[in-house]
This record gives structure tokens, sequence and C-alpha cells, in this order.
């Protein structure tokens, strides 16, 4: 099984190449910077390398994929461009029964209290956020734009509220819309993670046109 990452220097990215390498997943990383690609074949000389715009990419680079794994960052004064790439790569891909895309969401558009409200609300509230909010703002549109898409073979996953580096967590905890807190009362997802969530999703699919949330146990 082959998959195409965009993005896959970032810090989602990288982290999901070393755990899709371990289970033997075909990669080609993609990226707009050949030397940080080149860097990161130099950890894993297995891998396949495209160095180019993720928004320049044409159906020709993804022909032998089975699956798009759209793990693309940006600024928050750019932060528009999370739906603008993910309405380019569904497009392209309508109809399609022959690959999956997988998008990295925000946690803003989970669930959270008693009455079940979107965590982004708060956020929005809290004039701390003013800064970066914007991102989570976008991919809540994100999420919006891709559960109104019927022919495409999509899957999202959303982090907890931090989400952070780190290796993968020995547990491993699962919902569908609400923000996850672990034992201790934490709401922490490691890079490791969600690179191990979506390795068990792609080898094992699960969830279509759905989204779901993980978070460290």
């Amino acid at each position: 099984m082959k998959v195409f990452v965009i993005g896959a220097t970032g810090m989602t990215g990288s982290a999901f190449v070393q755990e899709a390498v371990a289970n033997g997943l075909e990669i080609i990383a993609n990226g707009r910077s050949e030397e940080k690609l080149t860097q990161l074949k130099s950890q894993f000389p297995q891998i396949q390398i495209l160095a180019k715009d993720a928004f320049q990419l044409t159906p020709a680079d993804f022909s032998d994929s089975d699956v798009v794994l759209d793990a693309f960052a940006t600024t928050p004064d750019k932060a528009y461009r999370h739906i603008d790439l993910t309405t380019k790569l569904v497009s392209q891909f309508r109809e399609s029964q022959k690959v999956r895309l997988g998008f990295i969401l925000g946690a803003g558009s989970l669930l959270i209290g008693d009455d079940d409200h979107v965590a982004l609300t708060d956020l929005e509230k809290d004039e701390s956020t003013r800064s970066w909010r914007a991102i989570p703002q976008e991919q809540f549109k994100e999420l919006k734009f891709l559960r109104d898409v019927d022919n495409v073979d999509w899957f999202g996953v959303s982090p907890a509220f931090s989400y952070t580096p780190g290796p993968k967590a020995k547990e491993i905890l699962y919902d569908s819309e609400h923000v996850i807190f672990n034992h201790s009362g934490e709401s922490k997802t490691t890079a490791g993670t969600m690179a191990a969530a979506l390795v068990s999703e792609i080898l094992t699919p699960k969830h279509h046109q759905q989204r779901f949330t993980v978070a460290n146990g």
C-alpha cells in the first residue's frame, strides 16, 4: 500500500512517515523544501520524495497512490489555505473508488461540556487565543465542507486540545466527536500517537466519510 504524504516534513507528517515505514507502508513524501525532504530520506532511505508546492500537485503525482494524507500546516494569517487545499484534493478525486483521502483536523470542532457545545466557541471568547485562533476556525470550516462530500472516500482525525511532539502513548484513546480527557484529566495527543492512529486507520479502515479523535491515555 502506498501513501502520498503532503507536508511530510512537518510535525505530523514526519511522525507519520516513521510509523508508516515501521509498518511496511510505501511512502511518497511531499513538501516544498527539497533540503528537508532529503534529510527525511536520509533517515528513511526507502521512501520516495517529491519537492513540490501542494497547490501545484496534479492527478499524475498521485497516480499510483492508495491514500493521500493531507498533513499540510500553515501560519494563522494563511489559515484559509487548509480549506483551499482540501477543496482541491476533493475535486481531483470526485467519484474515485481507488484513493482514500485523509485529513488532519483541529480540536476546535470537537464537542465539550455538559451541553455538548463546540470547543471553538470557548476559544473565541478567550482573548489570549486571538493570535492563532484562525487555524481552528478554518479547520472547522474544512470539516463542515468535508461532511457534505459523499462521493469521495475521506476520513479526518482530530487531536486533543494539546498537540505536541512526542512518541506514541502506551494507551491510545478514541472518540468520534468529543474532546478526550485521560485518567489524569489531561487532553493531550502526541505526534507519535496521531501517527499510530493514522497508520491503523489506513491498514484497517473503520471510518469512511467520518472524523474521529485520538488522545494519549
